[in-house]
């Protein structure tokens, strides 16, 4: 039983940490990570099932492989939920967000619904007996109920930068913006990659029409807070 509980600790600490490292974003993601992760998914699956069936992968083993994807699982968004709550700490206060039915209450009562189906997949509180798969499958859906209420679809522009999806954007690496339509607003920034080169990414969010004033506003008296600063990052950039 040790033996198992230091090999669900050990996958509960690596999903944690890359969870919780920055260098998983979802704007890295194109069609091609997403197409070749679930091919090596599939593929490992599939040959699992064909050890298992051939009889060489005997249902203990199985049940413990099990025990550690979900456990690998729960450490995973644990800690993406650690490093969302980190980035909005350090973004400070909300100064503007898109706010909506969709936007604020939906994604908590979803959250709330995998909390409780999750704690009720554990079978703590029901009569069915409390297994490894299923102890370890309902924390891992609880674990995607927290993430869910922190994560949120929509920019939130902050005293300290923008929050887009799970990467902050500072005031100083933000270049430019214009209005692609009535209600769609284009945000030029700066982004660093893992090898400190800079390059410009551009995103889009809808705004309501009768709040087009106030983030006119913001971001206008954003630009020219920190100019100062970026000035200097984009000098240090050309000198490169």
């Amino acid at each position: 039983m040790w033996l198992l509980n230091l090999f669900l600790l050990f996958f509960l600490i690596t999903g944690f940490t890359g969870g919780n490292h920055p260098w998983f974003t979802l704007d890295r993601l194109n069609k091609y990570i997403l197409l070749n992760s679930i091919l090596i998914v599939l593929l490992v699956f599939t040959c699992l099932m064909i050890l298992y069936t051939m009889g060489l992968f005997p249902q203990n083993i199985a049940a413990a492989f099990m025990m550690g994807i979900y456990t690998l699982i729960t450490g995973f968004f644990l800690g993406y939920t650690s490093r969302l709550w980190k980035l909005k700490k350090k973004g400070n206060r909300i100064i503007y967000q898109h706010r909506s039915f969709w936007i604020d209450h939906a994604p908590n009562i979803l959250a709330i619904i995998l909390i409780l189906f999750g704690f009720y997949r554990t079978s703590l509180i029901t009569d069915q007996v409390v297994t490894g798969i299923r102890l370890t499958s309902g924390i891992s859906l609880m674990s995607f109920g927290v993430f869910t209420w922190f994560f949120k679809v929509v920019p939130e522009f902050r005293s300290r930068g923008i929050l887009l999806l799970d990467r902050l954007i500072k005031w100083d690496n933000v270049i430019s913006w214009n209005w692609n339509s009535d209600s769609a607003l284009s945000i030029e920034y700066i982004v660093e990659d893992n090898l400190q080169n800079q390059r410009i990414r551009e995103f889009t969010t809808s705004i309501p029409l009768d709040e087009k004033k106030e983030i006119e506003y913001l971001l206008e008296s954003k630009i020219e807070e920190y100019s100062d600063e970026r000035d200097k990052i984009l000098l240090n950039d050309s000198n490169k």
